[in-house]
């Protein structure tokens, strides 16, 4: 079964809302986006974006130019169904950050709240963090959650890779300055316990 097979059968049996990395609000996301001082001009993408709530306050909060990319189509439809007309207002891509070809130089802040820590193999790894560099502006910010140290060693039946701050650095390399890190004790929608490593770059 390929990986996007494997997204699809998750949101196709499970509320948006039941999944364990849901959050009613990503504040942490949220204050880390403030934190970068763009403007609401600023072109903004979410990486697997597609069910969270994390567009929604962007839009709440002034932001004119949002991407959401995700994997899965039924994510992604879940939530335009949630955002009613007010989707239009955002770009929506179904597709791999590891593949996808993106506008070079196009976007202000890159966020990916629980992406990269599925991606298990190296050269995934590289693929992606290639797409960072070509996507992004210069000067462009990076905001990335994985789960810490601490965290699970599969979620949802995937396995995934645990990161400390400078080892999430390392991944990105010297291009990119880390700017601010933080940890966060995610409760799943079931009462579980999960650290979430976060990590602010800038790109150099």
């Amino acid at each position: 079964m390929s990986d996007k097979s494997r997204w699809e059968k998750i949101y196709t049996s499970r509320r948006p809302n039941e999944v364990s990395w849901y959050q009613t609000h990503l504040e942490k996301s949220r204050e880390l986006i403030r934190a970068t001082g763009v403007s609401h001009d600023a072109a903004i993408i979410d990486v697997g974006g597609g069910a969270s709530t994390l567009v929604d306050d962007l839009l709440a909060d002034g932001f004119k130019h949002i991407t959401v990319m995700d994997i899965s189509p039924t994510a992604i439809q879940s939530a335009q169904a949630r955002l009613g007309t007010r989707a239009r207002e955002v770009t929506w891509l179904e597709a791999d950050a590891t593949h996808e070809s993106l506008p070079a130089h196009h976007y202000d802040v890159w966020h990916d709240r629980a992406v990269f820590h599925f991606l298990t193999e190296a050269g995934d790894r590289r693929r992606y963090v290639n797409n960072v560099s070509h996507a992004l502006k210069p000067g462009g910010h990076v905001i990335v959650a994985t789960f810490g140290p601490n965290g699970p060693l599969k979620c949802s039946g995937f396995d995934i890779v645990r990161y400390t701050s400078e080892q999430l650095h390392d991944e990105f390399g010297e291009s990119f300055q880390l700017l601010r890190s933080a940890v966060e004790d995610h409760v799943t929608p079931d009462g579980k316990h999960q650290e979430f490593v976060y990590c602010y770059f800038r790109k150099r």
